[in-house]
């Protein structure tokens, strides 16, 4: 799990970085001195593990908005109190085993009640002032370039807003660890090596429907990287659930194909967003860039222990029975029934989706493109004919 999630981080932050400009690493660094903080204070396994995660994801529904605002026409002043209620409902789709009922709505609190929900210091859990210390201090004072010499100055400005911006026990716990050398480790030469000691290895067996919720959550981040994605692989995954019910999917199986299609443009957010909402035929050097998606899912979701087959999957989705799609080459031979499925699922939603260069489709006028594929040896023909069958089944339903 925690190999998931910071995968599903490094995702989250791809989106920040283009959209909003936001520094490199911020999420990890917070999740570090969270970690730090935690054990400082004495909380056990599990609070940790929730803290820290929550730390790493307390942003999760920053792209969200700023989407759904960019969607409207307009970006007005940041709604805090949204943006917070929105990242809480997003993390509390994780399987803790701890309370986190907080952690992530109230991370724009402040000591003497100046956040959002104007919570002052003991109306909110510790775990939310740790995020909210860590958070405030790394966004104003540019943790990974702040010099050694320039801890004690830190320092003080941390100790000036105790009861103000800060409460005390979290500031008391924020300067207990911030030394010179948790400093050091703070710097985007090693925050990813420190994050990887410090995020606590999180292993759990989870359900079906916990599979399908963190689908979901990682479809959200993904599909807000772009106005006209929006929607893209929370549909795929959508049809590619309602197609595996059709093929006699057993649970698991249909929980994994859905998981697999929620993450298939996980690579994807690397791509510039001109290249994304370009109206105009892509240049070969674009293509080049777009296919590059393929490679960046793999790589992010193939050391991640336990989703050998969701990998496989999800980076097989521009593959073609000749051997002539990418990344891979792979032919009909070496494609199985799952990565056929998820294929031709997300050629259709490309072209029945509205995109810069082409309309909305319909059914009717989606299908002659896929059994044109079909014919040509590219796509699966049996599958192109149940979804001629069976979608217009699903759109109804």
């Amino acid at each position: 799990m925690d190999e998931l999630i910071q995968t599903i981080a490094v995702a989250l932050e791809t989106v920040e970085i283009k959209l909003l400009g936001a520094s490199n690493n911020h999420g990890k660094r917070i999740a570090v001195l969270c970690s730090l903080m935690g054990k400082e204070l004495g909380m056990d396994e599990e609070e940790i593990k929730a803290v820290t995660t929550c730390a790493l994801f307390h942003d999760n529904a920053l792209t969200e908005y700023i989407l759904s605002e960019r969607a409207s026409g307009e970006i007005k002043e940041m709604n805090l109190k949204l943006h917070c209620e929105y990242g809480q409902r997003n993390i509390e789709t994780l399987p803790f085993k701890t309370d986190v009922t907080d952690l992530i709505l109230y991370h724009h609190e402040q000591a003497d009640g100046g956040g959002p929900f104007e919570k002052t210091e003991g109306q909110f859990s510790i775990g939310a002032q740790l995020i909210a210390i860590a958070d405030m201090v790394d966004v104003s004072a540019h943790l990974q370039r702040v010099k050694v010499e320039d801890l004690p100055s830190l320092r003080k400005k941390i100790t000036e807003q105790k009861g103000k911006l800060y409460t005390k026990t979290a500031t008391e716990t924020m300067l207990s660890i911030l030394d010179a050398d948790t400093l050091t480790s703070l710097n985007d030469e090693n925050i990813k090596e420190t994050a990887a000691k410090m995020i606590p290895a999180w292993e759990v067996d989870i359900d079906d429907d916990a599979l399908i919720r963190i689908a979901d959550l990682s479809a959200h981040i993904i599909d807000y990287a772009s106005v006209f994605t929006r929607k893209h692989s929370v549909q795929i995954a959508k049809k590619v659930w309602f197609m595996g019910g059709y093929y006699g999917f057993d649970p698991t199986l249909r929980a994994k194909a859905y998981l697999a299609a929620a993450f298939h443009d996980l690579g994807k957010l690397a791509t510039p967003t001109e290249i994304l909402e370009k109206p105009d035929r892509l240049t070969d050097e674009e293509f080049v860039i777009i296919k590059a998606h393929v490679r960046g899912t793999y790589d992010l979701l193939k050391d991640i222990k336990g989703f050998e087959e969701i990998c496989d999957w999800a980076s097989n989705h521009h593959e073609k029975f000749d051997g002539s799609g990418y990344s891979f080459g792979k032919n009909a031979d070496e494609l199985d029934f799952v990565s056929r499925l998820i294929a031709c699922t997300d050629i259709y939603q490309a072209i029945s989706e509205e995109r810069p260069y082409h309309a909305a489709r319909s059914h009717e006028e989606t299908m002659p493109i896929l059994f044109d594929m079909a014919q040509k040896g590219f796509i699966d023909k049996d599958i192109v004919n149940d979804f001629d069958k069976m979608i217009p089944v699903y759109e109804k339903s």
